[in-house]
């Protein structure tokens, strides 16, 4: 892919290397060339695309959440402190739900204020909620590896998938995962998708009625976290296509597990969010850049 002279100087400068490889279905996607929109950050993760046309994303260790609006070269300082959050969403009313490595579920208020939903389970502190994706009619289903955890704070034994109930409690629905990182539904939310970050495995469930999860089978696999990356954050599309970060860049697979694409980042990638007025494009974080990919799918 040839590196086009509008893009920004800042991007150029990265010397990042793009690679695309596919299987038969190539043609159905076409990506433009990545650009850096903001840059300078310690460890970015967790994008969200607000509906009011802005950028949400989380820096981990400046314990902030910025803001980022098309049109500025420059983000903004949105929450701080912010519980060193990691995944951002929103609920069905739009109200914004983080996954904090500070041991909590949390959402914001208006006022921007934190309130925490879930901080234990079973009277035992959670490790660091790492990511989280929230069905339409509320239930929040959230990974807890133990990445943001000290060994003399940490007080479970495993690294777990779990959900937040209506009522507030919460249900470990796996625990086989080593350390469980990117979750996400299928367009139709009859399947839900979670990844490790240590083996590179994605683990599709079926996804019941009444929230239940049964019949975990290995879905694909990206290989195991190195220097380059690993499965981290994961979203799918409207067609049922899985994008998850891995070792070397971004991996995309069709519904039945088949890898499509892989679009290689010399620098290693985090998470991603649909964004743009069109929801065409890929907002893409790394550990100091945060990118922008459009996809035409």
């Amino acid at each position: 892919m040839k590196t086009s002279r509008n893009l920004p100087i800042l991007y150029t400068c990265l010397l990042t290397t793009i690679l695309l490889t596919a299987c038969a279905d190539y043609t159905e996607l076409e990506f433009g060339e990545p650009e850096v929109i903001s840059s300078g950050f310690q460890f970015t993760e967790g994008p969200y695309w607000h509906p009011d046309g802005f950028l949400l994303f989380s820096d981990i260790p400046a314990n902030s959440i910025y803001r980022w609006t098309p049109g500025s070269d420059q983000s903004e300082v949105y929450i701080e402190p912010s519980g060193n959050s990691n995944g951002i969403t929103a609920m069905p009313d739009g109200s914004l739900v983080l996954a904090q490595h500070a041991g909590r579920i949390s959402t914001v208020t208006e006022n921007l204020e934190l309130v925490p939903i879930a901080e234990e389970y079973n009277g035992s502190r959670l490790n660091s909620p790492n990511d989280l994706a929230v069905r339409s009619d509320g239930l929040i289903y959230f990974t807890d590896p133990s990445f943001g955890v000290s060994p003399e704070d940490q007080e479970l034994e495993f690294n777990g998938v779990y959900r937040l109930e209506f009522d507030g409690s919460l249900s470990l629905i796996y625990d086989e995962l080593a350390m469980p990182n990117g979750i996400a539904f299928s367009p139709d939310e009859s399947q839900l998708y979670a990844n490790d970050s240590q083996t590179g495995q994605i683990i599709r469930f079926d996804v019941l009625e009444n929230g239940d999860v049964e019949n975990p089978v290995e879905f694909a696999n990206v290989g195991a976290s190195g220097g380059t990356g690993a499965a981290d954050g994961m979203k799918t599309d409207s067609a049922g296509r899985v994008y998850t970060t891995g070792p070397g860049g971004l991996f995309i697979f069709n519904e039945n597990g088949e890898q499509s694409y892989h679009i290689e980042f010399e620098n290693r990638i985090t998470n991603m969010a649909w964004g743009g007025e069109n929801k065409n494009e890929l907002y893409i974080t790394s550990p100091s850049d945060i990118y922008r990919l459009s996809v035409n799918r």
